[in-house]
């Protein structure tokens, strides 16, 4: 398995030809691929990221301080996130999702979701 995400992702970038890969090994190396939102020094990055109905983000605190990733909807919130946490929520609606960090409310992102 390990191999196809090397020539996906490398055939993904451009740099060789990919061979022929079975539609499991393409879904596995798409959920490899999963959009991650990293905090960090008091930031959220990127701060709007775009995805697709059905795509799930993972938030991850690279911080040395502990945050937390709420809904500005109340649709998700983490539970307080210390350093090498994550935090993860599937989207299933279209539209633009506003969120913040609770203990830090400058803290702020967007995540756009289309159909």
């Amino acid at each position: 398995m390990f191999p196809y995400r090397i020539v996906l992702l490398a055939a993904l970038a451009g740099t060789v030809a990919a061979p022929a890969v079975s539609r499991p090994a393409l879904a596995q190396a798409a959920a490899v691929a999963a959009p991650t939102v990293h905090i960090s020094n008091f930031t959220f990055g990127p701060e709007t990221l775009k995805v697709k109905v059905g795509q799930t983000i993972t938030w991850v605190n690279d911080d040395d301080i502990p945050h937390t990733v709420v809904s500005g909807t109340k649709l998700f919130k983490s539970k307080v996130l210390d350093t090498g946490d994550s935090f993860t929520f599937t989207f299933t609606k279209a539209g633009a999702y506003g969120y913040f960090c609770s203990l830090h409310p400058h803290m702020t992102g967007k995540v756009m979701v289309t159909a």
